[in-house]
């Protein structure tokens, strides 16, 4: 897709269609990573993965492996 770059105050920005917003699980007002490289002349920006999550979801699949015995005799009473 071509997206053209638009005067923003002394900034600049590029629009983000609809499609690709959802697609991105993105809204209006959601923060954004934006990496560049130089080299290959590339923004990327994508939603911010927070890092909490990440925890959150190493600390639950430890839980699960380590009581996945007694989770499903209560899951079956």
């Amino acid at each position: 897709m071509i997206q053209k770059v638009l005067k923003v105050g002394s900034s600049a920005a590029v629009t983000i269609p609809k499609k690709s917003l959802e697609e991105l699980g993105l809204k209006v007002g959601d923060q954004v990573k934006v990496s560049v490289d130089s080299d290959k002349k590339r923004v990327t920006i994508g939603p911010i993965v927070s890092e909490k999550k990440d925890e959150m979801y190493d600390w639950t699949k430890k839980f699960i492996k380590k009581y996945r015995k007694a989770l499903e005799e209560l899951a079956d009473k």
